[in-house]
This record gives structure tokens, sequence and C-alpha cells, in this order.
């Protein structure tokens, strides 16, 4: 039972602290409203269990043996972090989320494979919240369904945060300044990757 707390603990730390897929979202709401980000929600939502359950099963073992490979995961992730900014950043108001639109559910899942935040925190999981003796495919359906639970609430707090500031934003010169900061925030998520 204690153990359930601190994964649901973690889960909802993780699904709700700042990162590329709640910028994302947020910055798709305030431009067309909570609805405009519901399949990119669903996909990160889907996309994200499916990776705990490759970790689980694991299929993440050669990326956390190999630096190699995890250096080259990481890199192709901090690239698509920095386009997707210069893309939010540059777009001119209202369009940013057409700037994202194609970042529905299926791109939101497949995301999923190159977001460095994602494949942290299903690393970590996968170590600290699996049971001595415990079926890995048991481990995996319990971590990706308390992560399940708790990420489309999480995403749509985003969602309603978007949205609201999408209301205060009257003039060309202020959409402007919110995707500028979006991006911003969204490349400063990268920061920690590159130590």
């Amino acid at each position: 039972m204690e153990t359930s707390l601190s994964l649901l603990g973690f889960a909802v730390a993780a699904s709700i602290t700042p990162g590329p897929n709640n910028l994302i979202i947020s910055t798709m709401a305030a431009a067309g409203g909570w609805r405009a980000p519901v399949p990119a929600m669903l996909g990160v939502s889907v996309g994200f269990m499916v990776l705990l359950m490759v970790a689980a099963l694991g299929l993440a073992a050669p990326l956390a043996a190999s630096p190699t490979l995890h250096m080259v995961l990481r890199w192709v992730g901090v690239l698509w972090l920095l386009r997707m900014a210069w893309m939010i950043g540059r777009a001119p108001p209202p369009e940013a989320a057409s700037e994202v639109r194609g970042f529905g559910f299926l791109g939101a899942a497949a995301f999923q494979w190159v977001n460095p935040k994602a494949w942290m925190i299903a690393l970590a999981a996968m170590s600290a919240f699996t049971y001595p003796g415990e079926e890995v495919l048991v481990s995996g359906l319990r971590i990706a369904a308390v992560f399940g639970l708790v990420s489309m609430p999480s995403l749509f707090v985003w969602a309603l945060l978007g949205q609201s500031a999408g209301r205060m934003l009257r003039t060309p010169r202020q959409w402007r300044m919110f995707n500028v900061i979006m991006g911003l925030l969204l490349a400063a998520s990268v920061l920690p990757l590159l130590r």
C-alpha cells in the first residue's frame, strides 16, 4: 500500500510539472480552447503507457546499458524539442495551434519515444516501483495504469491554463509575446539534458 501511494505521488508530480507535453498542450489550448488539444492529450497518455510497458518488458534495457544509444536518443529529443520551440515561438497570432496541429493523437503518441522527460520518468518508475519477484508484465500494467489515471487530469489542467491565457491575449503583440514565452519555456526544458 505504501509503495502504491508513493507511485501515485510520483505519477502526479511527474505528470503535472512543466515539461514538453504540458507546454505544447497549453499552447494548443491557448489558441484553440481546451478541446483543441484533446486528441494530443489522448496520444500523450496512450503513448506514455505503451512506453512504460516497453520499459517494463526490458526493451529499454539497451538504452540504459548503452551510453551511445542513450546519447543518440537524448540528442534526437533535444533537437525535436528545439524545433517545436522554434515553431511555437515564431508562430504568428493566433496561429500557435496550427503550428502544432499535426501534433494530434499519433504525433503526440510518437513524440513520447523521443521525449527525454518521458524516458527518464519511465526508467525511474520501472526501477523504483517494481516489486522483487513480481511478473514484469504485472509491474508494467500496474505502473502504466496509475500513470494512465493521472495523465489526462494533469494535461487537462494545462489545457485549462492555456485556454485561460488565450482569453487574456487581445492583441497580435500579446499573442506574439505569449508564443515567444512558450517557445522559450519549451527550449529551456532541454537545458537539464545538456549536462
